[in-house]
């Protein structure tokens, strides 16, 4: 999330010296307006109006570096072909050094070709996609010159980004290598990966940026959770024997397991999503700056976050200038700074009625907040329940707790409980920085609560299925999430109440104290 802090860490990025390599693309789009339906087949017109070409893959990654005003080599192969000149033009155009850029006679230049229809003047959507490709490997000839153009010049460099799209460039001999130089001259190597069930080749990298299907291949891991994404990270990590692991998330934002095997979620905040094109080569590129400029890895997919962000409110593969990001940033920046002010003198926002609570959550969606909900009993408060709640704030930007009142815990737990009235444990769980607003509720099931304020995400800590969940037939009704976040194992507040049972303290004893209290 945005920060005075983060926006002074981006202020540090500098202007590192970059080598990507990897599988060069040109992108073609068509523009136009679709019209109507032919007469001679079932399928739209498009009277095009506006045709572009646009760097794409390994070489987008490069355009998306000079934006960042990075400085870049690049070193890959393209065919002999007049695409292959287009795209050395475009890369000439934008400031990357492309004297390790080789030419293969055997195969064409890799085009992606897009058209792109609007309708009645609405926002433009991609209707086809076209390849012309050849994903055979390079020939061995071309694989040694393109080592012997990077091996020798790994030092100049401060990181390395592995673009690789199996087009053919990323031999696993060339990986070795360049993986094996880079480790020995200690230059930072990351790879945006191919999807694939085995990640092998990649070894001895610094880390990866597997999206959220790439990691479930390579590990085995139905990602559907925090919890979930962080196994897959780690084993990465582990496997493959990466400084970081790393599992980005589409909407969820990225995960991150570092060196010492300490994990943190990262979310990205609500954004209208045009285009998810280019969105992994942003973050890569990000990534890659930051690394480059030994900012830590935490602060590092945070400022990845917002340029994919950014990336994805466009339309198709686009640059996002340093600049661009910057603004962003400070946007975030004071917005973050008005809603500490906002809580500081709004505490008494925190325990709620329902109605008022209904119309604070419209004040949040309206401003572009995700609002996270859970529930419980919450009674003698203690460490599990703390990390709990502070790993279902990490999912969005508010956390609404729906606390069962008094004689609900009775219905729930027995006449001995709960050990805290309402009231106070009402008040304990407000203090926690994690938790936004409290809710008191008397229903067997938070059933009203969600019907209420249809949050974007309902949270339960333990070992359930997202289906098991009380309240997630209500969630999916109107299209929210369900998550479920670990607990820390062996504390309860069931085993807390027997460790303090004695002989001269029962069960209604604690009945009549908690009553008195």
């Amino acid at each position: 999330m945005g920060s005075p802090e983060l926006l002074a860490t981006f202020e540090r990025l500098g202007h590192p010296r970059v080598l990507v390599v990897g599988d060069l693309i040109l992108d073609r789009y068509t523009f136009g307006d679709a019209e109507r339906v032919s007469q001679e087949a079932p399928v739209i017109l498009l009277r095009a109006d506006v045709r572009e070409a646009r760097l794409g893959g390994a070489a987008n990654v490069c355009n998306m570096l000079r934006g960042l005003e990075a400085q870049v080599t690049c070193a890959g192969v393209v065919g002999n072909d007049r695409d292959g000149e287009t795209v050395r033009q475009l890369l000439g155009d934008v400031g990357v050094d492309s004297s390790s850029l080789l030419a293969d006679r055997s195969r064409p230049t890799t085009v992606k070709e897009r058209f792109i229809g609007r309708a009645q003047g609405r926002h433009p959507h991609q209707m086809l996609r076209v390849d012309s490709e050849v994903r055979d490997p390079i020939p061995a000839s071309l694989e040694q010159r393109l080592l012997e153009s990077m091996l020798d010049r790994l030092t100049e460099f401060d990181v390395v980004l592995v673009s690789d799209y199996s087009k053919g460039v990323c031999t696993p001999t060339l990986l070795r290598r360049l993986i094996d130089g880079a480790r020995q001259d200690g230059v930072a190597l990351l790879v945006d990966p191919i999807r694939s069930h085995d990640y092998a080749r990649y070894r001895g990298a610094t880390s990866m940026t597997p999206n959220r299907l790439e990691a479930e291949m390579a590990t085995g891991i139905r990602i559907q959770t925090p919890a979930d994404a962080f196994r897959a990270a780690d084993q990465l990590r582990r496997d493959l024997e990466l400084e970081l692991g790393i599992v980005t998330l589409d909407r969820d934002g990225m995960a991150l397991v570092d060196r010492d095997g300490s994990a943190n979620i990262f979310p990205t905040r609500p954004r209208a999503v045009y285009d998810i094109t280019g969105a992994g080569d942003m973050a890569l590129a990000m990534i890659g700056m930051a690394l480059a400029a030994q900012i830590p890895p935490p602060q590092a997919l945070q400022l990845a976050n917002v340029a994919a962000g950014l990336e994805v409110e466009k339309v198709g593969v686009a640059v996002i200038p340093r600049e661009e990001v910057r603004q962003r940033l400070v946007e975030e920046a004071r917005s973050a700074e008005a809603d500490r002010a906002a809580k500081a003198l709004d505490q008494q926002d925190k325990v709620v009625e329902l109605d008022r609570l209904a119309a604070l959550v419209e004040d949040h969606k309206r401003a572009g907040r995700t609002v996270v909900f859970t529930n419980g009993c919450f009674d003698l408060l203690h460490v599990g329940h703390v990390s709990y709640l502070a790993e279902a704030r990490g999912l969005g930007d508010i956390l609404i707790v729906g606390l069962n009142s008094d004689e609900s815990v009775r219905r729930l737990k027995g006449p001995s409980r709960p050990v805290i009235g309402q009231h106070d444990r009402a008040t304990m769980l407000a203090a926690l920085a994690a938790v936004d607003h409290v809710v008191l509720f008397d229903d067997a099931t938070p059933h009203r609560l969600l019907e209420c304020l249809r949050p974007d995400i309902l949270v339960k800590g333990g070992t359930y299925a997202p289906a098991e969940v009380v309240g997630h037939e209500v969630v999916a009704a109107y299209g929210g999430r369900v998550c479920v976040v670990g607990l820390v194992e062996g504390v309860s507040t069931t085993k807390i109440v027997a460790s303090l049972k004695g002989p001269h303290f029962s069960n209604a004893q604690m009945g009549q104290r908690t009553e008195a209290a």
